[in-house]
């Protein structure tokens, strides 16, 4: 017989079989999960959790020296439909709502009529796809909201199908305005920046990434941010909007006028090297003019004549030239090193322009005067001169905030291809290259009393409105020259305006200062003549001359018609000069008053003695008619060209006065002090009264001008 001993043992010892074998089932179930099973269990895993997910910061903002959005990081989006998603209700309704839906992508999207639209998602339903693009295009944020709001799009993803996949697309508000200087991302915009701003402010702009982990709960994931990501800066560019639209206009419409190859101009604020507007333009197959290269800060060109004023100045420095020093020119031909040296003018009857002066030679451009002062004194010893040249700094690269700027190319005495003909012609412009924003900044210097600047296209980066990284300007060199030399070469800059060859570039407003630049473009290894002949004409200076405030300089290639510095890039320099000009004209409205014109202002009738007071105080000539009685109180007024008239005779005491022209306080006072009962209609002075001035009434209405 059993006892409840034996009973409790027995149950004791089944309990921990059966606990044993739960054990062993599980380390076995845990062995096949850690081993045989791992590779699946942990692709389950991946779909239901992910780690380590970048979440990408917002791009910072490009903004203009005012503060206008002039490149900004808006969400775009390409819409598709998953037709396998909802299984058969999902298919139903998207039959029975077809139409109305087609309708709606049609509204959205006007350029495909609503059959297309349902031509296209049968074709997508038919093919049973699960990425089917319903709309070629990125499409924007506003756009994305309306098609979520239609049929079957409003439905959760798993159950409608609809998706969408955001890009973070660049917009430019102003369009191509200095489009190029900004620069442009890559299509993927994890990738970076091309070139322009976008390129050389791209740590800044681009922000840093945050950590996120997503979790799959109910067939959706969600995002569990681990660390936020840092937006990115936005960076305060140096653009005026309003001067690049007038320089953008200006230009294209003389590149347009001549069929230029291409063309450029940059304005720059003088003291702090800030480039407030930068053009680049060239011709595209269709004839229209494009912004495809930053032309102004890598072509290499021979300057031509704008480089005679480098030439000029290392010889006024060196003492050997002075602004009255002559060169006899002869007939505009001059033979250099077995080649002829030729003035513009040398095929006309009487060619050349005989014996002129250092400050004519750059008025008129004489090649012959400039290559003669300089092969005159420099022949001795030519590395002088090239010396006097690298002291200007314009030998050197700018080093410029952004990407691609072209590095000067300046020979000397230890160049390989240095000869003979090098200095002469070297001093005139040629077997020299020089990019356009290099030349502007030499002139520049001249206008900002001999500091060279280095151009400047951003000035500092914000973040939430805060300024946290600055850009100060920077001196590239402190004196170019002496001040003597200074002066003598900024006198002979304004008279090449106001006397020389650059007389389209001047104004009757205000004084302009600069040099025109005439030079036959070089074909390369096929020379100066062969094929169709290319010419650079430019003109560059600065305005106001006595007191400057921009340069700027205006570069153009033609390749037809006759090449002229001073009427082709002279004549864009006026307009953008005169434009900028008068945008920042503020005018004292003292100066259009002559000297002999007193200032007379209207008097209001009132009272005689307090009006007569008020008058002396401001220095206001008075004068009393014949029939005034000077103990009255009250009375009228009026302007002449000269003085104030006190205009009628005294108000009596026993007639209603005439308080037409009065404020309302004064005509009030006046009639009540004597006895009338006033009704005032409006505010302000008055205007009329209902009764005619001199009769005898107890109430009296008066109309008061608004």
């Amino acid at each position: 017989m059993r006892t409840i001993k034996d009973t409790i043992t027995t149950r004791y010892f089944a309990l921990v079989f059966i606990m044993a074998l739960i054990g062993l089932c599980i380390i076995a179930r845990a062995g096949i999960l850690m081993f045989a099973e791992r590779d699946y269990w942990k692709e389950v895993s991946d779909r239901l959790w992910k780690e380590n997910v970048l979440v990408y910061p917002n791009r910072g903002n490009i903004l203009s020296a005012g503060g206008e959005l002039m490149a900004s990081s808006l969400p775009e989006y390409k819409i598709y439909m998953d037709f396998q998603a909802g299984g058969e209700f999902k298919d139903s309704l998207l039959m029975a709502q077809m139409d109305t839906l087609c309708r709606g992508l049609h509204r959205i999207f006007p350029d495909k009529s609503a059959a297309e639209f349902k031509d296209h998602l049968l074709k997508g339903r038919k093919s049973q796809s699960r990425y089917y693009a319903i709309y070629p295009r990125r499409i924007s944020y506003i756009q994305y909201n309306e098609v979520k709001a239609l049929p079957i799009c409003s439905l959760r993803t798993y159950k409608g199908g609809f998706r969408a996949v955001a890009f973070n697309n660049r917009k430019h508000p102003f369009g191509s305005l200095a489009v190029r200087t900004l620069g442009a991302l890559y299509a993927d915009t994890a990738q970076g920046a091309k070139n322009g701003i976008e390129l050389a402010f791209d740590t800044l702009l681009r922000g840093k990434p945050g950590i996120a982990h997503r979790k799959k709960v109910r067939n959706a994931f969600v995002e569990f941010i681990d660390k936020k990501p840092e937006d990115g800066c936005d960076i305060v560019s140096t653009i005026d909007v309003n001067m690049q639209d007038i320089c953008e206009k200006a230009l294209v419409d003389k590149l347009k006028e001549l069929q230029a190859v291409w063309g450029v101009a940059v304005l720059m604020d003088v003291k702090t090297g800030d480039v407030k507007a930068i053009v680049n333009r060239s011709r595209g197959q269709n004839g229209n003019y494009y912004e495809e290269s930053n032309l102004a800060i890598n072509s290499m060109v021979e300057p031509g004549s704008t480089f005679k004023t480098v030439s000029l100045m290392v010889a006024l420095e060196d003492g050997k030239i002075t602004p009255r020093s002559t060169v006899d020119t002869g007939n505009g031909q001059k033979l250099m090193h077995g080649k002829v040296m030729k003035d513009w003018n040398w095929y006309r009857k009487n060619g050349g322009f005989g014996v002129i002066d250092a400050t004519k030679a750059l008025g008129v451009s004489s090649n012959v005067a400039v290559s003669v002062f300089i092969e005159d004194n420099y022949r001795a010893n030519p590395q002088k001169f090239f010396d006097g040249i690298k002291r200007m700094s314009i030998d050197q690269p700018l080093h410029l905030q952004i990407a691609g700027e072209g590095k000067p190319n300046i020979k000397d005495t230890k160049s390989k291809f240095y000869s003979k003909l090098t200095l002469p012609w070297m001093s005139i412009g040629y077997e020299t290259q020089i990019p356009p924003i290099n030349i502007l900044t030499f002139y520049n210097a001249i206008a900002n009393n001999g500091v060279m600047v280095r151009p400047r296209f951003v000035t500092h980066a914000l973040r939430n409105g805060q300024v946290v990284q600055e850009f100060p300007v920077e001196v590239i060199n402190p004196k170019i020259c002496s001040d003597r030399t200074l002066k003598d070469i900024q006198m002979m800059l304004e008279k090449v305006v106001s006397e020389g060859l650059a007389k389209d570039a001047g104004s009757r407003q205000f004084l302009v200062a600069g040099k025109t630049g005439t030079a036959q473009v070089s074909q390369g290894a096929a020379g100066y003549k062969n094929g169709k002949r290319k010419h650079m004409v430019s003109f560059c200076g600065y305005f106001p001359a006595d007191a400057p405030k921009y340069s700027l300089i205006v570069s153009i290639q033609i390749d037809q018609g006759y090449p002229s510095g001073g009427v082709m890039a002279g004549s864009v320099f006026h307009k953008i000069s005169e434009r900028v000009y008068a945008k920042n004209l503020r005018l004292d409205m003292r100066s259009a008053i002559d000297s002999t014109t007193n200032l007379v202002p209207d008097v209001l009738a009132g009272n005689v003695k307090e009006t007569m007071q008020v008058l002396e105080k401001l220095k206001v000539p008075t004068q009393e008619l014949p029939e005034y009685d000077g103990d009255e109180k009250w009375g009228n007024f009026m302007a002449s060209t000269s003085s104030v008239l006190l205009a009628n005779r005294p108000i009596k005491s026993s007639a209603v006065p005439n308080v037409v022209g009065m404020g309302a306080k004064d005509a009030v006072y006046l009639l009540e002090s004597r006895g009338y009962k006033v009704n005032l209609k409006g505010v302000g002075r008055v205007k009329s009264q209902s009764l005619t001035p001199g009769t005898k009434v107890v109430e009296l209405q008066l109309r008061i001008e608004n």
